[in-house]
């Protein structure tokens, strides 16, 4: 029985197995969430371009229009702001400001599940290894003529590769969490600016 063979079947045991499958559920949220969370998706250049020349010509309707079937997030932040218009600065602001915290707390809530199972595979690979010591000590227990290795192995070898693919699922998974949540911070914040800086044409003028 090679390495490989080891690590998969059925030198991991049913817990191996499932680590396994998690690996693969965190390997699919990374590239969907590498793909998802991008400039492209938050703070396009080319949409910020159209909504500037709109409100620079005072285009407020065309911009309530473009912006609501816009999928990103500074034309939400957008759309919102200019739906309180009519109600002031004040509520444009405040509109803009529970807009932003709205799709900001999606995006992190997305991806939670990163954390999620970067915590639980060390868990799982725990209890591999829990369960392995017990089998191997059992093994132990009823040994009347001394230890025979080969018996041992099976045991001492699920406690050892749970632990490993426990580990393995973890490290990419905190920490792409990790690079993700500043990734969102970071991005979501320069967006806002943009939001701001954009809406403060409707800021009344101080006499």
């Amino acid at each position: 029985m090679n390495l490989w063979t080891t690590l998969v079947w059925p030198g991991g045991g049913v817990i191996g197995l499932l680590l396994w499958l998690l690996s693969m559920v965190t390997m699919a949220l990374i590239i969907y969430y590498l793909i998802s969370i991008r400039r492209v998706n938050i703070l396009p250049e080319l949409i910020r371009q159209d909504i500037e020349e709109l409100l620079d010509g005072k285009k407020y309707r065309d911009a309530i229009d473009m912006t609501s079937t816009q999928p990103d997030y500074m034309s939400f932040v957008i759309n919102s702001a200019l739906v309180e218009a009519p109600h002031g600065y004040a509520a444009m602001e405040r509109a803009m400001e529970e807009a932003g915290e709205e799709r900001t707390t999606k995006s992190l809530r997305q991806i939670e599940w990163l954390n999620l199972i970067g915590n639980i595979a060390p868990m799982m690979g725990l209890l591999g290894t829990v369960w392995g010591m017990i089998m191997a000590f059992d093994e132990l227990g009823k040994s009347t003529q001394g230890v025979d290795p080969s018996k041992l192995a099976p045991s001492i070898g699920l406690a050892l590769v749970t632990t490993l693919l426990g580990l393995a699922v973890a490290i990419p998974s905190l920490s792409l969490y990790s690079i993700l949540r500043n990734k969102i911070d970071s991005l979501t914040s320069e967006a806002m600016m943009v939001c701001q800086e954009m809406v403060s044409n409707f800021r009344p003028v101080r006499k």
